[in-house]
């Protein structure tokens, strides 16, 4: 990447962003991996991209909407874009993917990539999970990336771990990888003034994050304002955030279950300290083994991504104009 020359390349990444439709982590996602498009920079460094760099991410944007793979057509040109588009048959173009329409095609595309991450994880290639993720959450879009291809693949690799197939290590490339990639996963649109608050954490002791992490994305995705605040927390620090930004439900995940008295503890406090009023959601691989105490103060279970989604959505009805800044 060169000192700007072109007096055409007059756009930054936040203008180009707006006018393309892709988000500023994406356009730098595609340029680094797929060279999809190539600015040029400002004696300060900054980048900078002309209109018709804007055009081609527009084509892209749309494409990769109708299902197209982005590791297919991030280098045609700008009249084979939008051939592709038009459906005009052209032999020199590579047939495209073709978007898995019903829940059953979206979940044999993602067994497709369990496979080809897991080989990755295995052979430790980090630099090759990471294609196929970010190839996946074009293909599959976040959702049902989440739910059909990172929480199996999770709960593949817990279970190769504890076989001795893999090493804590290969869990944690693969973790450090999802973190890295969480923001093509968020949600950057501005929310509602009415949306509903909600603080998303994990118990004091319980150290895996990404649990959490993807409660907090389907949450946003959902319409949802989430303040997350990471892993390990006291229930006297949740409670603090809740009432510091008026939320109205917290989410805890739970991945790990031990027989100390740690997690009741902290899930008793926690109701007592943000009272009746704020709903209380637990989800995780391990919150079944704490049904008891869940139950005893009202905690919400979650038993699947699609009763999370029903519990956000009734929710956010009951909620509903609540938080209208006048």
């Amino acid at each position: 990447m060169t000192s700007i020359d072109d007096e055409s390349a007059q756009y930054l990444i936040s203008t180009v962003s707006k006018r393309s439709g892709v988000k500023s982590d994406l356009v730098r996602a595609w340029e680094r991996r797929y060279q999809a498009v190539t600015p040029t920079r400002t004696t300060g460094g900054h980048r900078v991209y002309t209109d018709q760099d804007i055009a081609r991410l527009k084509l892209l944007n749309q494409a990769t909407s109708n299902g197209h793979s982005i590791s297919q057509i991030a280098n045609f040109t700008l009249d084979e874009l939008k051939k592709l588009l038009k459906n005009e048959p052209d032999s020199t173009l590579q047939k495209p993917y073709s978007s898995p329409q019903s829940s059953a095609d979206r979940v044999h595309v993602a067994q497709d990539y369990i496979e080809k991450c897991y080989a990755a994880v295995l052979a430790f290639d980090a630099k090759a999970l990471e294609s196929h993720f970010e190839n996946a959450i074009v293909e599959l879009r976040t959702e049902a990336f989440i739910e059909h291809l990172l929480t199996p693949l999770l709960t593949m690799i817990g279970d190769r771990w504890k076989t001795g197939e893999l090493r804590p290590v290969h869990e944690h490339m693969t973790s450090s990888i999802i973190r890295s990639l969480s923001y093509i996963l968020r949600n950057n649109n501005p929310c509602s003034g009415d949306a509903p608050k909600m603080i998303v954490s994990t118990p004091i002791g319980q150290l895996h994050e990404l649990g959490a992490l993807l409660a907090a994305i389907i949450a946003e995705l959902n319409g949802w304002q989430v303040t997350y605040l990471g892993a390990n927390l006291p229930a006297e620090e949740i409670a603090f955030a809740v009432k510091y930004t008026n939320a109205c439900a917290v989410t805890i995940s739970i991945s790990f279950d031990s027989d100390d008295l740690v997690v009741p503890k902290e899930i008793r406090r926690l109701r007592k300290l943000i009272g009746n009023n704020v709903v209380l959601i637990a989800g995780g691989r391990a919150a079944g083994h704490y049904k008891a105490v869940l139950d005893e103060v009202g905690v919400l279970n979650i038993q699947s991504y699609e009763h999370f989604r029903q519990i956000l959505g009734e929710l956010a009805e009951k909620n509903k104009g609540k938080n209208t800044v006048t």
